[in-house]
């Protein structure tokens, strides 16, 4: 049985208005009545960066110093230690021979007149390169040694690469190279003399024919010996004969030619010294003969000295430029 107040309560509540559904961007309204409520709790905040990474934001990056470990010292001294035992091991015959001329002839086992310590040498060569004399004539033997030797290259490369590749033009001057390079080029310097006369011409002629064989044989060797498997290789990828010698023909050949140009590099200065002996008025020939002469044996023996620095020191740079063209072999 229904009562008053239930029918009273049913009517209010079909007029009240609904109720609002929470929107999550509003804040939560605060009851007007009662104890405070408590703050809504904020978002949950990312971590906090560890301390380290705070400084590294803050701090300037700076380069830091490597710490060297004591091993890797080791290591470095231990690379030190074995270079200079390489460098004492290398010169130790040097070292030998030099004590050995300067001790032999103040012991009276040969005779100082003839052999006079180094060290005399050694103060005839400055007193040579201190007025003058050394310089002088040490460029005239380089002007005529260098100048034969550089004609000598142009010549005797492309010629030994003509033969060795077409074997017509061998067969043709095949005969004529036998002759010519199995007679030495001293003996024909009094030809060249003759020929061309004392000056210079006979000089720089002599030196080119001296020089001319050991480049040209190499080369015609070097062509003969390429291997015959990169060049069919590079036939079948139809390279025209300039392309296959520029990357086939040449890079094989480089050390026998280079092995030919070293040796025209010692002959040049060889054959100029005695060129330069029998008529010349400057050079280190020049200069080996007139001390002989006037009994000045110091000075003589500074001037071979000279000559076999300067041919230690062409041989050197021929061997640098050898290795800077082959940079594409692979090492052993």
């Amino acid at each position: 049985m229904t009562t008053g107040t239930d029918i009273t309560a049913a009517a209010l509540a079909g007029l009240a208005p609904p109720p609002e559904t929470e929107d999550p961007a509003r804040p939560a309204e605060q009851p007007t009545t009662g104890a405070p409520a408590r703050p809504a709790a904020p978002a949950e905040a990312p971590a906090p960066a560890p301390v380290e990474e705070a400084v590294a934001r803050t701090e300037p990056v700076t380069a830091k110093t490597p710490v060297r470990s004591p091993g890797r010292g080791r290591g470095l001294l231990a690379a030190v230690g074995r270079g200079l035992s390489a460098a004492v091991l290398r010169s130790a015959a040097i070292l030998a021979l030099l004590a050995l001329w300067e001790t032999a002839p103040r012991l009276g086992l040969v005779d100082a007149t003839f052999l006079p310590p180094v060290s005399e040498v050694a103060t005839a060569w400055w007193e040579l390169l201190g007025d003058g004399q050394l310089a002088e004539h040490t460029g005239a033997s380089l002007v005529r040694s260098f100048g034969g030797f550089g004609i000598a290259v142009v010549i005797a490369v492309p010629l030994g690469l003509l033969i060795g590749w077409y074997q017509p033009v061998a067969v043709l001057l095949g005969p004529l190279l036998e002759v010519f390079r199995n007679t030495a080029a001293l003996a024909l310097l009094p030809v060249f003399v003759l020929l061309l006369g004392i000056g210079e011409t006979s000089k720089v002629s002599i030196v080119v024919y001296a020089c001319v064989w050991p480049i040209l044989l190499n080369t015609i060797s070097a062509v003969g010996n390429a291997d015959p498997t990169l060049v069919k290789l590079a036939r079948s990828m139809d390279l025209s004969t300039p392309r296959l010698f520029q990357k086939v023909i040449l890079p094989s050949s480089v050390p026998a030619i280079f092995t030919g140009i070293r040796l025209a590099g010692a002959v040049s200065i060889l054959v100029l010294v005695a060129a330069e002996m029998i008529g010349a008025k400057a050079g280190l020939g020049y200069l080996i003969n007139a001390s002989q002469f006037n009994f000045a044996i110091p000075q003589m023996y500074a001037g071979i000295v000279t000559i076999s620095a300067i041919g230690l020191a062409f041989n050197q740079l021929l061997v640098t430029i050898e290795r800077r063209l082959s940079l594409w072999r692979v090492p052993a």
